[in-house]
């Protein structure tokens, strides 16, 4: 790990959601047309209706961890791997590229609730939320304008975020669809863990875990300290299931940046160092050691309301 390497954040502040776009965009451009685009940035404007609890039938997004800025995180990762990808081998179709940008957009939908839903938050369906993303997207497929056949395979997309699926039981209609999911799949974990607030963001992920029940994590401090193993499971899976398409990456910020390294990865191994460190030094609390940022949680699950806001 290189400590001076730049930062995710430098190069677009990922809190700026027209920044991220924009750069989605930019990176899209590289290779797709500017009609091409149409379609994402639509489907990117009524997203953001959802989360914000601006789309009829459904109430805002109440999950902390996983919520809009994680989506943007993922779409923002899946463009950069495609540009990667497209840098060194044969271009992926535009149609490919296009249902997996959306795919990304579409991903965690299934946190959000109906309106009629009122009882504690989204995080409750943690266990099945990539089905419900499946049903979002094909209960307003008219609304969203996409045509039948790419709801299909946007939906398979969305499926190979499931950490736990296999990859090759999903019923693609091509080697480069599966090879797409693949890309989503990826996109999602290094979006999330490479997160400057990662580590402060998963203390809003144990609360969801503890509404959805997911058992295996007795504190919040159980699951900082068993995330480390955590990342060894995802590298593997990176690795096998997602067949190393990670490395593209590199390419994309080599090409674009002069850059010659994964900052991903880079970003990654920086939040398990420190993490590292956090779990063997018992002599403060550990939420004082988490200090890159003032921020709040408030845990709404089963109607309760407790705030949770760093020490610093």
């Amino acid at each position: 790990m290189d400590t001076n390497c730049p930062q995710l954040s430098q190069i677009v502040a990922t809190s700026d959601r027209k920044a991220v776009l924009a750069e989605i965009k930019k990176i899209f451009l590289y290779h797709y047309s500017r009609r091409g685009f149409r379609s994402i940035k639509k489907n990117a404007a009524l997203l953001q209706k959802l989360f914000e609890g601006k789309f009829a039938g459904y109430r805002a997004c109440n999950t902390e961890y996983h919520n809009l800025s994680h989506t943007m995180d993922a779409a923002l990762a899946s463009a950069r791997l495609i540009d990667g990808y497209n840098i060194i081998n044969q271009t992926l179709s535009e149609r490919t590229a296009i249902n997996l940008l959306n795919a990304a957009l579409f991903h965690d939908t299934g946190y959000i609730q109906e309106s009629w839903d009122t009882e504690g938050t989204g995080a409750k369906y943690t266990s099945v939320h990539v089905e419900r993303s499946v049903a979002f997207l094909e209960s307003n497929q008219h609304t969203f304008r996409l045509a039948r056949n790419d709801i299909s395979t946007i939906a398979n997309l969305i499926r190979c975020t499931g950490l736990s699926v296999e990859i090759e039981n999903i019923p693609f209609s091509s080697e480069e669809d599966q090879y797409a999911g693949c890309i989503l799949g990826t996109s999602d974990i290094l979006g999330q863990m490479a997160d400057r607030a990662y580590l402060e963001k998963l203390i809003f992920l144990y609360y969801e875990f503890s509404e959805a029940n997911i058992q295996g994590f007795s504190s919040e401090f159980d699951l900082l300290r068993k995330t480390v193993d955590f990342y060894d499971i995802t590298k593997k899976r990176m690795a096998d299931a997602y067949r190393n398409v990670f490395i593209y990456a590199r390419h994309h910020f080599k090409k674009r940046y002069g850059i010659d390294k994964n900052l991903y990865i880079e970003a990654i191994d920086r939040h398990m160092d420190y993490l590292r460190k956090i779990i063997e030094d018992e002599t403060t609390n550990f939420r004082h050691k988490l200090k890159r940022g003032a921020w709040v949680h408030t845990h709404r699950g089963n109607g309760s309301a407790v705030k949770v806001k760093n020490a610093c």
